[in-house]
């Protein structure tokens, strides 16, 4: 066995107490973001959607009393499961009509668009696969899904509000974003 001194990491299991403090550097915090993982870390996600459901509907009352429209602008017409397949080729939407489909909290049937992703949008793009289950990394549970794709070659390589990401995460993206093209 070899020594290892304490500031050196030799395994990530009997080294998650020093990991989690992170070596990386990261953002400073803003009372939204603080505010926003103050919700996920206390809320279960049904409890979380209920939150964001209520909020939502407050926020469109508060926008038709000052006679701005309500979010959604438009109502994303469903795309039918199965709809796009492996190997298919899609457009992504602009920006603006993308942004027309989101809510209050830029999702479309839970589904967020992550600012990460608008360097996407109006570029062609290869369906990798449809999704159809996923492990939802906030409660551990498998989810079954419908009307989303994980594009080639499409990752996230991490957000303002937490930095840098080296992970690699596939970004989920709904149909009614995408728009099928023949090459």
């Amino acid at each position: 066995m070899t020594n290892v001194s304490a500031d050196q990491v030799d395994c990530q299991v009997s080294s998650l107490g020093r990991i989690s403090h992170g070596f990386a550097d990261v953002p400073p915090e803003s009372f939204s973001r603080r505010l926003k993982l103050s919700i996920r870390r206390h809320l279960s996600p049904p409890a979380e959607r209920r939150l964001k459901k209520a909020v939502d509907r407050l926020l469109n009352w508060a926008r038709s009393i000052t006679g701005r429209p309500s979010r959604p602008a438009t109502r994303a017409t469903h795309a039918a499961s199965g709809g796009l397949a492996a190997g298919d080729w899609v457009r992504v939407q602009s920006k603006e009509k993308i942004d027309a489909t989101l809510n209050n909290w830029r999702q479309l049937r839970g589904c967020t668009f992550m600012p990460e992703m608008e360097q996407y949008c109006g570029t062609t793009q290869r369906v990798f696969r449809p999704l159809e289950r996923f492990v939802d990394e906030r409660d551990l549970h498998v989810k079954k899904a419908r009307g989303i794709v994980i594009l080639e070659r499409v990752m996230c390589q991490g957000t303002a509000d937490f930095g840098r990401c080296d992970r690699s995460c596939l970004l989920f993206w709904r149909e009614e974003w995408l728009e099928k093209v023949t090459l």
